[in-house]
């Protein structure tokens, strides 16, 4: 079958089917777009999710820190007024001894003054180691509230620099994820330009979108999963371009050439292939082993089977048929 032929009487160019190519590779980009956005999204969400778990917890020590510095305030305080107390006690006790200590030099009953003077001290002397201890507690406990504040504000500061750093490491994902779609955008349009090149100008060859379509005739029979002889060209010249790809795409960049295998509606139904998903997966998998076999790497390859479920043409005639049955080639991210 002649792979192209020129027309007799040709009178005019119509450029209608190439203005809708262009727009639905526009439209197909937007989506490509639209959904690396919502995947970055989603990872984002999750790293996010991980820092807010956090930051709940370091809320959690706060306000537990907090607790504990209130009861240790009131309980300061119940201490000074303790001690206020038993100061007036003491300024009370010292004023009666020396109002009889005035007494016994001028009365009868010194020996009973000598004996209440004697047990006044020792109880000033009691209150005066309360005193003592309680001043002791009490710088304790402003030792325990100095180091409960410290506390507050270190846990303070780290809930800021995790605040200051979950911003942050947003900010470089999102970068970093759009570089990364970038350069593999820039990739891809390389290989397509390649293998424009590499095959020509041919109507069963084309791309849509972010896809090179291969439609099934040229490379498999009616209801066949095995190789054209005729097809082993194009593959060959197919593998030295994924070759050259793979020389010059960074190692750090995760990415694949998914093999897409697509039917029409048409059920099938063979003892070899019991349903359109057989044929189509079975198709994906000859043109990977083929390529392997060519020396392309097997972890950037990837099989898929769509069966009849992604048509190009809703349509039921003969050349909507045609345009279904395709193989796709799409390089992406793993």
């Amino acid at each position: 079958m002649a792979l192209g032929r020129t027309r007799a009487g040709y009178r005019g160019v119509n450029y209608w089917p190439g203005f809708v190519d262009a727009l639905s590779t526009l439209l197909l980009v937007f989506i490509f777009l639209l959904s690396v956005f919502m995947l970055t999204q989603y990872f984002l969400s999750q790293a996010i999710t991980g820092k807010e778990n956090v930051l709940t917890r370091l809320t959690a020590q706060l306000k537990q820190l907090s607790e504990i510095l209130a009861l240790e305030r009131a309980n300061s305080g119940s201490l000074e007024d303790q001690l206020s107390a038993l100061r007036a006690s003491l300024k009370s006790a010292e004023a009666e001894r020396d109002r009889l200590r005035g007494a016994a030099s001028t009365g009868a009953d010194a020996r009973a003054l000598a004996a209440d003077l004697e047990s006044e001290r020792t109880l000033n002397e009691r209150q005066i180691s309360q005193i003592t201890l309680l001043n002791q507690q009490i710088a304790a406990l402003r030792r325990q509230l100095a180091a409960l504040e410290e506390a507050l504000d270190a846990s303070e500061k780290r809930n800021k620099e995790s605040q200051t750093k979950i911003t942050d490491l947003g900010q470089r994902l999102n970068i970093a994820l759009a570089q990364r779609v970038q350069e593999l955008q820039r990739y891809r349009s390389e290989f397509f330009g390649r293998l424009r090149e590499i095959l020509g100008n041919r109507p069963e060859i084309r791309v849509v979108g972010d896809r090179f379509v291969f439609q099934s005739e040229v490379l498999f029979d009616v209801g066949s999963a095995a190789l054209r002889s005729e097809a082993r060209p194009e593959l060959d010249q197919l593998a030295d371009a994924i070759r050259d790809l793979e020389m010059k795409i960074p190692a750090d960049i995760a990415w694949v050439l998914r093999i897409d295998g697509h039917t029409d509606t048409r059920r099938i139904a063979t003892a070899q292939f019991p349903s359109n998903w057989e044929l189509a997966s079975a198709r994906a998998i000859s043109v990977v082993q083929y390529l392997i076999g060519k020396g392309v790497k097997p972890e950037h390859l990837v099989a898929a089977g769509f069966g009849e479920f992604q048509p190009l043409d809703p349509g039921t005639t003969e050349e909507a048929f045609r345009r279904n049955r395709r193989i796709e080639l799409k390089l992406t991210e793993r």
